[in-house]
């Protein structure tokens, strides 16, 4: 197995560039999930490191070896799509073995790679059955193994789990975290589901309009956004944000009729910022005046709770417990300090 590394690639259309310069650097064995909100460039960028897309510039290596102008086949990477793509009048040992056989393997080689492959998947059952006797998330265990078997340095997968179920999705998420734990092979995965990327991913790479927003652990991300963009994105459910403002030393909140003190390097006075908190960080008092609650979700050991105040801002609130509020009260909010983060209001950027 071996890591990819991209240099200032570029793609575009015509005169439209939809990738910007990336520059990225996956480790050999990692779990790297490319996330984004639809048309951000992270399905380009996977097929260009696929060689399914043309590379317009820049440089894409995979381990030592420069792949930027090497056909799909020459590159060492299998690709598991969104559509099972399966033959149906073919059974699930034949699907899995049906590329080596085109390549000419011999069969006693075939049987051996499909049988490994089988047991890792948990398929050994099955290897007689043709698709149509398979559930949606047996059928994505099929394809998943016929990239196995061809032993690729790296897996790229586009959208896997996007045509199964809830539930299935939450299975399917655990097996390709097994797979890659068994395997450790080098993973690109591609989804616009962040709560896929946060449970899955070694490394998550935020993508917007083509660019990198920004690059890190999971829980990195989560606790130390870069931007409002990722502070947004990364996290179920999102941050909040209040509008604010650079008053005296401190962050006037109307919104929460507060002034608030941050341990951050504050700009000049005046400056329009806004206050993040996540969710789970604010607490609801009872008796307080500054938010209606609208509406709340009851998800069993934890509810929503859906505020506006009184100038239309909207919050989210995590609880726990047994006295939750309900729809139609009025209430105040505190929360921890230590958590709020501080943005830009004009360029989004975090101010440290």
């Amino acid at each position: 197995m071996t890591g990819v590394t991209l240099n200032n690639v570029i793609k575009r259309y015509g005169a439209t560039q939809v990738i910007h310069g990336v520059d990225l650097d996956i480790k050999d064995g990692e779990f790297c999930v490319f996330v984004g909100p639809s048309g951000c460039g992270k399905s380009t960028l996977l097929r260009m490191v696929a060689g399914l897309e043309e590379t317009t510039d820049g440089q894409i290596n995979i381990g030592s070896r420069d792949v930027t102008n090497l056909d799909p086949a020459e590159r060492g990477v299998a690709m598991v799509f969104q559509t099972y793509a399966l033959y149906p009048h073919m059974t699930v040992e034949e699907n899995m073995g049906f590329g080596l056989k085109m390549n000419g393997y011999p069969q006693e080689e075939i049987k051996e790679k499909v049988g490994g492959a089988s047991k890792i998947l948990r398929l050994d059952e099955y290897l007689k059955r043709k698709p149509a006797a398979l559930s949606g998330g047996q059928r994505q265990r099929v394809a998943i193994g016929r990239a196995i078997v061809r032993g690729p340095e790296v897996f790229l997968f586009d959208e896997p789990l996007s045509n199964l179920d809830a539930e299935l999705r939450v299975e399917m998420r655990v097996e390709i975290a097994r797979l890659h734990s068994e395997i450790g092979a080098t993973m690109i995965y591609v989804t616009h589901d962040q709560v896929e990327a946060m449970t899955l991913a070694d490394k998550i790479v935020v993508l917007r309009l083509g660019k990198i927003e920004q690059v890190g652990a999971p829980m990195d991300l989560y606790r130390d956004p870069d931007n409002k963009f990722v502070a947004g994105f990364i996290g179920s459910p999102a941050m909040n944000f209040v509008a604010a403002e650079v008053k005296g030393g401190k962050i006037a909140v109307p919104s929460l009729a507060r002034d608030v003190e941050l341990d951050v390097a504050l700009p000049s006075e005046g400056t329009a910022v806004e206050l993040g908190m996540r969710p789970e960080h604010i607490t609801i008092e009872r008796g307080g005046s500054t938010h209606k609650v609208d509406l709340t979700e009851a998800l069993g050991g934890v509810s929503y709770a859906y505020l506006v105040a009184e100038n239309g801002e909207r919050m989210i609130v995590e609880e726990r417990g047994e006295d939750r509020v309900k729809a139609g009260e009025t209430v105040g909010i505190s929360f921890d300090v230590d958590q709020a983060r501080l943005f830009d209001a004009n360029t989004e950027l975090r101010i440290r």
